[in-house]
């Protein structure tokens, strides 16, 4: 079994990790930014809010909406230095390496495809939307 396979094996047994999804914004966003776009938000993200030995805020400083990235991190457990220690065994308290980084924006990645996959939630207000064209070429 593959590490990433291994992890969300593991994240499947959390009923705290398993609720999370990407609404309506945040799937359209998705389809409409591109798989290239959301992965350079995610590495700048990690970067910017991960990647320091103490991070301001931390376990604080990941929103729970307003980017499909942010709900990913809560989902797969790269939202904070805790998080990472205990479902990566990234260790806290040192930066990470680039080796670290690109293994939290692919798991990032990883969970947003799968989520890709499911059925485009409801748009605000109920109305049914289209659906996707399938043959869109992302996440």
């Amino acid at each position: 079994m593959s590490a990433i396979d291994d992890l969300f094996l593991r994240l499947s047994r959390s009923p705290f990790r398993q609720k999370f999804h990407l609404g309506y914004r945040e799937y359209r966003y998705c389809l409409e930014k591109g798989e290239e776009t959301v992965s350079r938000h995610a590495a700048d993200f990690i970067r910017e809010r991960l990647s320091s030995a103490e991070p301001v805020n931390d376990g604080k400083q990941t929103p729970m909406r307003g980017h499909p990235v942010f709900i990913a991190q809560h989902a797969t457990a790269t939202c904070c230095r805790g998080c990472l220690s205990k479902w990566h065994h990234i260790p806290a308290h040192q930066p990470l390496t680039a080796e670290q980084q690109t293994w939290v924006v692919q798991t990032i990645l990883h969970w947003l495809r799968l989520e890709m996959q499911r059925p485009q939630p409801p748009a605000p207000g109920g109305k049914k939307q289209p659906d996707r064209d399938r043959q869109l070429k992302l996440l």
